[in-house]
């Protein structure tokens, strides 16, 4: 294939970013074929190319060869199988489903590992997180003791909120700040330390606006081996912090804001306890900064290597199969708040889906919203 004609469904926001960025050819190979939305004032932007106000019109259109969701976050779902059913190459936006059974309905939709099938984790791209993935596969932190993330600096107001009917509701988001602000950061949390064994977690639900949802959570993560975690997030709170904290045996990873440091201990901890023979001192850490903050290609970077996957056979920065995880995580968050139960992982899909869709019947926002727990349209 020379050249991938790309349709982009949902055009109004990040899509309208998307198809704006491929029609100035920023991403070789790819060409911008078709829009779709279901607002004609998002599609008079884009006059030059086919326009369609229905996913399934595009979808089944000869005019593309992959298409990219940008929908809300149910219609991944039904619109990613619809697409995926019909032989299309698929990048969907993050999250890929609102909940751990969609994913796997929405998984179980493709046709074989010639289909590319990715997920907008753009945040892989970022140099800082790939060097840590590297310094912990490497073996350079040691064994895993402690992670600690702290990201506090999704401040919404609520005007924010009211911008739309279907926000922070159970029916139109499914979530609050784990489904809408946080799957970047979840999905670096399981990229970077595995997934965790058991989950208890505490969330705020409308703590500091008038909304359903979570707005903020505090999670406490238990790891196979014995390494224990500290998940927070919010966006009720200012000035807000980004602070990651990555603690092995043998070395800390530390990116707080700008600043970013590996400290590495001359005798690994473990070791120092059990032979160390004065009472109160340490071994000597070295310091080495990060380079320079560099968000990296960032979403353009996920698009080229969506399109030369397809051309080429590239490997996926960011493969769909794996962006479940993160959902997984924010289900499990809110379902054991929900239940005040610790969870054990893996997450019981059908349980989770279940306590949703109660969610769902009992919110007043349900009688407005345009979808419903299952995703369909």
């Amino acid at each position: 294939m020379r050249t991938v004609r790309l349709g982009i469904i949902g055009v109004g926001g990040m899509g309208g970013n998307h198809a704006r960025a491929v029609s100035k050819g920023s991403v070789n190979g790819c060409e911008l074929a078709a829009v779709c939305d279901s607002n004609p004032d998002a599609l008079a932007a884009f006059a030059d190319v086919p326009r369609f106000r229905s996913s399934e019109e595009l979808i089944r259109s000869p005019e593309v060869d992959a298409v990219l969701i940008a929908t809300p976050h149910y219609s991944h779902t039904t619109v990613g199988i619809d697409a995926l059913s019909h032989g299309l190459h698929v990048l969907v936006e993050k999250p890929i489903s609102v909940h751990k059974a969609d994913c796997m309905r929405l998984l179980a939709a493709r046709r074989g590992p010639d289909q590319v099938f990715a997920a907008m984790f753009n945040e892989r791209t970022n140099p800082r997180y790939r060097r840590v993935r590297e310094l912990i596969q490497g073996g350079r932190l040691g064994e895993l003791r402690r992670v600690n993330w702290v990201i506090t600096s999704w401040f919404r107001s609520q005007c924010y909120y009211d911008s739309g009917t279907w926000r922070a509701t159970w029916a139109g988001e499914g979530g609050g700040v784990l489904l809408n602000q946080c799957p970047h950061q979840l999905d670096l949390l399981w990229w970077l330390c595995g997934m965790p064994e058991r989950i208890r977690a505490f969330c705020g639900f409308g703590k500091h606006h008038a909304i359903e949802v979570e707005d903020e959570v505090t999670a406490y993560l238990e790891y196979p081996g014995g390494a224990t975690g500290l998940f927070l997030a919010s966006t009720g709170e200012l000035p807000g912090t980004n602070r990651l904290e990555i603690v092995g045996d043998r070395a800390r990873v530390l990116i707080d804001g700008e600043q970013a440091f590996l400290d590495e201990m001359s005798v690994p901890t473990r070791e120092y306890i059990e032979t160390s023979e004065e009472r109160f001192a340490k071994p000597e850490t070295r310091r080495t900064p990060f380079p320079a903050a560099d968000s990296g290609g960032q979403h353009r970077e996920i698009l080229q290597n969506f399109v030369d996957a397809i051309r080429t056979a590239a490997p996926l920065i960011a493969p769909a199969e794996e962006g479940i995880h993160s959902v997984e995580l924010a289900n499990a968050m809110i379902h054991s708040c929900l239940t005040e139960e610790t969870v054990e992982m893996p997450l019981d899909e059908k349980a989770y889906e279940t306590k949703l869709q109660e969610m769902i019947d009992a919110s007043p926002a349900a009688r407005t919203a345009s979808r419903h727990a299952r995703g369909k349209e």
